[in-house]
């Protein structure tokens, strides 16, 4: 017989050869693929379920510690160890295992219907039924749309597009399909296209809650607050006294900047569900953002004592930056870290704190060991290359050439408002803003994602066989198209103005679209905020992003991004006029404060006002990890905090490059 020419033939071989008892014959070609290839997610787990089924149970609780490593998020992990721990009489572990199960992907009907018999035995008959509930509901689903909820939570997101695609064809109103569809677009960050579905789908079905909570996100992700409050607000008149609804009506209320009721609906969720861990940690946020410090670390101190493995609260109260955390806490987490039961974002956030306690304690080998960790970790579960972002960055530099400023120069909207602070994140961006900010004539906004999502939209739906589509089309667009893109854009930020003729926009990676930006918003300022390579690029190593900024989580990748970024600028500086962009190094702010505040203020044509200088006194909400560094004088604290760490940064070191990296 002819051997399989992959391990995906073989590993065919052995899942049929499981499906028809013959495990024997599907260990041996399991265990002949891990030879090869001993990470291999789908051989892992067919071994484990063949130990499992031939009672080698240490061998199958191997496999499955092996495959976890490999895939913490993989849902069928954690189902087949439900499986195994409810052979050998672990109901307990087996109920933990199979919620985890379901958690990371809910389209497991085998495990919903494990969760319903283990509840029902334990006596919890409402959670038994919710279970059973949604077992019930995934065996209703067509077979497409089970095979897509499936795809998207293992990770073969663009299979799942492809079926969701050809169901909606022949089933063009089905609320489920535009749902998942909508889901995938937002995973792939095609906000747009979510946002229309969830919408028409909304409009078709407008008592399915499920829609509804998607929208409410879609429309957060696209920083539509008022629309997302809107859709919050229609759940609290359906039933003012859910939990849930509440939740997502305070989270909607901080969005949209009323922290007030933000914190007040927070609480309400609290006398429902007190000390309820999540939401003691969303009350964190928003008394961190809305500059009540001591109040946001109560709050999310009190998350870590009812939930110590809940790990979004302790990274909640190292991402204040000027918390310093107790010898007991530090313990209680080191404890968490070590305990196989931790969830893989839990496993994220509580490495990156053990690195800011570390740190704190001047243990610099120990800190740079957990920030490793927590961004190995990370890194797991990112889909980003620096060839893919290399070669994005060369078409900008192929198409955006001076002829093409020279022939469509002019034509966008003159409108003069908007004030671009870019660059990469930890670079000393939110300091700009806030000294901006702080001028009676200038709103800070937020990091804005509309130039993003205009470059996502004008590659259109052909990015993967032409991806230089954008920024080839510039070339092509007339002015009242750019005129109109322009527009547009002033129109859409407008929501997050209070009225001043200026508005900073501080996404970071717009560094990547000048070219767009200056075409249809020929008048707007660009500043690059620039710090030094080493500081700038451990300080982002050493954050845990929101979202975004993938090129984060690797020395070799954040110090490749960096040259990139440079080089991409020196493009833009050399094809664009002398003086459109304005670079301010973090460096020089921190040695001439008024000299730089000055320079800064002639450049976007606005008076001297003392108020910029004293940037540290004006009360707005700041969501980035910077916010409590810039409530605070102008100090040196964050130079060469590299230093320490230097012996650990020989990879960053070589990606920067001599040029940009100390010998």
């Amino acid at each position: 017989m002819t051997e399989p020419a992959t391990p995906e033939a073989a590993l065919q071989q052995a899942q049929k050869s499981i499906q028809s008892g013959d495990f024997q014959t599907a260990s041996k070609i399991t265990s002949e693929v891990l030879a090869q290839h001993p990470q291999h997610r789908d051989a892992l787990y067919m071994a484990a379920v063949c130990a499992r089924y031939q009672n080698r149970h240490d061998d199958a609780f191997a496999r499955l510690a092996d495959l976890k490593l490999v895939s913490p998020d993989y849902g069928r992990a954690w189902q087949e160890e439900g499986h195994l721990r409810r052979k050998l009489g672990d109901r307990a572990g087996a109920l933990t295992a199979f919620e985890r199960a379901t958690r990371y992907n809910p389209s497991l009907i085998a495990s919903w219907k494990a969760l319903a018999d283990l509840q029902a035995a334990s006596g919890n008959t409402v959670a038994a039924n919710n279970a059973l509930a949604q077992a019930q509901r995934l065996q209703a689903l067509p077979r497409e749309l089970l095979a897509v909820t499936n795809h998207i939570h293992e990770g073969r997101i663009f299979r799942a597009e492809e079926i969701a695609r050809a169901f909606l064809q022949r089933n063009p109103t089905h609320v489920e399909g535009m749902r998942l569809l909508a889901d995938i677009g937002s995973r792939l960050g095609v906000q747009e296209d979510a946002d229309f579905l969830l919408e028409s789908a909304v409009e078709l079905d407008p008592d399915n809650i499920q829609l509804r909570l998607d929208y409410i996100q879609v429309l957060r992700k696209r920083q539509k607050f008022a629309a997302a409050l809107e859709q919050a607000n229609i759940l609290m008149a359906r039933d003012p006294d859910n939990p849930v609804f509440q939740s997502h009506y305070a989270i909607e209320s901080m969005q949209a900047g009323d922290y007030e009721t933000a914190l007040e609906y927070f609480d309400r969720v609290l006398t429902a569900l007190p000390d309820d861990p999540a939401t003691l940690v969303s009350r964190g946020h928003a008394l961190k953002t809305y500059g009540r410090a001591d109040d946001a670390v109560a709050s999310y101190r009190r998350a870590t004592e009812v939930a110590p493995g809940h790990g979004d609260a302790w990274y909640g109260l190292a991402n204040l930056k000027t918390y310093r955390f107790t010898d007991d806490e530090l313990t209680t987490m080191e404890a968490q870290a070590a305990s196989p039961d931790l969830d893989h974002m839990s496993r994220i956030h509580i490495a990156f704190a053990l690195g800011k306690a570390r740190e704190d304690q001047k243990d610099y080998d120990a800190a740079f060991a957990a920030y490793a960790s927590g961004n190995a970790l990370k890194h797991q579960t990112i889909r980003y290359t620096t060839e893919q972002m290399q070669a994005e960055l060369a078409a900008q530099k192929t198409h955006c050439t001076a002829s093409l400023f020279e022939n469509q120069s002019g034509k966008g909207d003159p409108a003069p408002d908007p004030i671009f602070i870019l660059g990469l994140p930890r670079a000393g961006s939110t300091l700009i803003e806030q000294i901006l900010a702080s001028h009676p004539d200038v709103d800070g906004t937020l990091e804005l994602p509309n130039i993003l999502s205009l470059a996502h939209h004008l590659r259109g739906r052909s990015q993967i066989t032409d991806r230089d589509r954008y920024p080839r089309i510039l070339h092509e667009m007339p002015a009242e198209e750019l005129r109109a893109l322009g527009q547009d854009y002033i129109e859409n930020t407008r929501i997050h103005r209070q009225g001043a003729p200026f508005f900073t926009d501080k996404m970071p990676n717009n560094f990547r679209h000048i070219g767009l930006i200056h075409l249809i918003l020929p008048n707007a300022k660009i500043i690059d905020a620039r710090r030094n390579p080493m500081d700038c690029c451990w300080s982002g190593y050493k954050q845990l992003f929101a979202e975004g900024q993938e090129f984060t989580y690797s020395l070799e990748d954040i110090g490749q991004y960096y040259r990139a970024y440079v080089d991409l600028m020196e493009h833009w500086d050399a094809v664009l006029p002398p003086g459109r962009i304005l670079r301010v190094q973090h460096e020089d702010v921190l040695d001439d404060l008024e000299g730089q505040v000055r320079r800064l203020l002639d450049y976007c044509g606005l008076p001297f006002d003392e108020r910029c200088v004293n940037f540290h006194q004006t009360e707005r909400a700041v969501r980035t990890a910077s916010s409590e560094q810039v409530r605070r004088p102008i100090n040196k604290g964050g130079l060469e905090q590299w230093r320490p760490y230097e012996a650990h940064l020989g990879p960053l070191k070589s990606a920067l490059g001599p040029d940009l990296a100390p010998a």
